[in-house]
């Protein structure tokens, strides 16, 4: 699948492991991410990133009290 994504990100290499990010939790959904996958398994991919990346960012500020 073609990366078409010209965001830049604050952090050097956070593309690439958001992007292996991405493959991988569409792989434990059973998702195939592509053109032939439909919005609603995309879109399953993409919540379950926000919560995962929410997760981390809790346990990294609950880290810094």
């Amino acid at each position: 699948m073609a990366n078409n994504n010209n965001n830049t990100y604050a952090v050097q290499g956070a593309g690439k492991a958001l992007d292996q990010m991405k493959y991988e939790v569409a792989s434990s959904l059973g998702v195939t991410l592509g053109g032939e996958t439909s919005s609603r398994q995309n879109g399953s991919v993409g919540g379950q990133i926000t919560k995962q990346l929410v997760q981390i960012a809790e346990q990294t500020l609950a880290g810094r009290r």
